[in-house]
């Protein structure tokens, strides 16, 4: 309804509500166009809203995935006012995924609260906003009333100008929440262990490759790729969703007789969507046969049709396929999104000694301070080689060894040679822990490290025999601490 025909609406409310400062407000605002563009740039096309001043419902396209606006959820005389807050959101360089966001989100504001937001003014905003801030509204509904101040603003409406957007970004406190709650808890890192089934599942998609270029399920290899982007490189669903047949770059290496494969993407989830940051990553080579084959199995359908590199119709869905895959590597339901290996890789990084400069080069930040949360939980270096002794799966299970399942010395004895463990991790001789029940020989892990942990280990039943290896593992751990002790770019201390 025009706001030219909506005059009926104010003149039929008998409510306390000041409606005088919506109608003077919608005055002064210019009419709505006749069309409204935003570009998709998942799709990579521009996309349109026809007659938006008649429609009650905005249909749009986000990242692969039909999203609405429903005006009707507002107040009628004031759904006129946010659909032109849909579109200054818009002329702001900002997303249509975050003018959706911010608007529907704004849903709850109440009538009253929305006229008293207009009338405040500058010089009654900071009243208002205490006893407005007291409401039980979302994050991001704060977030679309002050852009909606930035819009009185921009038109100069009841005493606002541009001079006051600093005044808006300092004084009018959003309330307080820890976005980085779960990660301050660490509840969102993978385990050493974890980590470790993710890397043993890759190695063996390698090495059953074969079976792919055979007549093998596409879709499962699709899957292991995706998983590779995320755990790899930390990349957000929607970068892989994007990644396009001419984002993959594949040649032989000059070092080597194996094929290289690059990845290049670009930065996602940026305050602006101007000037993307492009970013190249080479994948492990040991990994690489996994894209030669997709890429050669996608060149053999030759689908110029769908240039989408995994053929996947939104980020949405990406997410899902590697949380359903990586949940079913680790038989759990509690972690594994693409986000929890976003953020293992980043704290992997700062574990290792990354600077603040290179890990915001690798996860795209676009500030530097916005990864320091990750140094503010990382350990420090007497921590790190506690972690490295007592914090991790392998040598936890090390020293609760007396508590899991044991072998007898004469059971031992009795197994077949190639399943009596023995080893010389780094020169330390370890043999006599237990057994294995697939053989030493057809592992193709480091023995004694790696059999900690490892489901076919059968640890002898004497407690002395891993109280030894417990000690001499500590030894190994405190040779390479003592080789470069405060060097903190050398491999051995990290």
């Amino acid at each position: 309804m025009s706001i030219w025909n909506q005059q009926q609406l104010f003149e039929a409310d008998d409510d306390v509500v000041n409606d005088d400062i919506l109608q003077r407000l919608y005055a002064a605002l210019p009419k709505l166009p006749p069309l409204i563009r935003y570009y998709d740039d998942f799709d990579d096309k521009l996309r349109s809203i026809a007659e938006p001043e008649k429609q009650s419902r905005f249909e749009l396209s986000i990242n692969g995935v039909a999203a609405s606006v429903d005006f009707s959820r507002f107040d009628p005389r004031a759904a006129l006012l946010f659909k032109h807050l849909f579109i200054f959101i818009l002329g702001t360089d900002r997303s249509v995924g975050t003018a959706m966001l911010y608007i529907t989100r704004a849903y709850p504001l109440s009538y009253a609260d929305i006229c008293a937001l207009v009338e405040a003014g500058p010089t009654g905003i900071a009243l208002f906003w205490k006893e407005f801030r007291a409401r039980d509204y979302s994050h991001h509904a704060y977030r679309c009333a002050k852009t909606l101040l930035r819009m009185l603003c921009e038109y100069k409406f009841n005493g606002w100008a541009d001079s006051y957007e600093t005044f808006l970004s300092t004084t009018l406190p959003s309330p307080a929440i820890d976005k980085y709650a779960s990660v301050r808890a660490g509840d969102i890192f993978l385990s050493a262990e974890e980590e470790a089934l993710i890397v043993r599942h890759l190695d063996s998609a390698v090495e059953a490759v074969a079976e792919y270029t055979n007549g093998g399920n596409m879709d499962d290899l699709a899957d292991t790729l995706m998983l590779i982007c995320s755990y790899q490189f930390a990349m957000r669903p929607i970068q892989i969703a994007k990644l396009e047949r001419s984002h993959v770059r594949i040649w032989h290496d000059d070092n080597s007789n194996s094929l290289a494969v690059h990845l290049t993407f670009h930065a996602a989830k940026q305050r602006s969507n101007a000037n993307p940051i492009p970013m190249t990553r080479r994948v492990k080579l040991e990994w690489a046969p996994l894209f030669v084959a997709w890429h050669a199995s996608s060149n053999a359908c030759d689908d110029e049709s769908s240039a989408r590199y995994f053929k996947v119709l939104s980020n949405s869905e990406v997410g899902q396929r590697i949380s359903s895959l990586v949940r079913k590597i680790l038989g759990s339901d509690e972690i594994g999104t693409a986000t929890d290996l976003r953020h293992t890789a980043a704290q992997r990084l700062v574990d290792a000694g990354t600077s603040h400069e290179e890990l915001a080069a690798f996860m795209g930040h676009s500030q530097v301070n916005t990864g320091l949360i990750y140094y503010h939980t990382s350990a420090s270096h007497a921590e790190r080689v506690n972690q490295a002794l007592g914090a991790s799966e392998v040598y936890r299970r090390v020293a609760k060894i007396a508590h899991d399942k044991f072998i007898s010395a004469e059971e031992l004895a009795a197994l077949k040679g190639e399943q009596q463990l023995g080893g010389v991790p780094q020169g330390v001789p370890i043999t006599g822990i237990g057994g294995c029940s697939s053989g030493q020989e057809s592992c193709q892990y480091n023995p004694i490290t790696s059999c900690y942990g490892c489901r076919r280990f059968m640890p002898i039943h004497e407690k002395k025999m891993h109280e030894k290896v417990l000690a001499d593992m500590r030894e190994v751990v405190l040779f390479f601490e003592r080789s470069s002790r405060g060097d903190t770019r050398s491999p051995a201390y990290l």
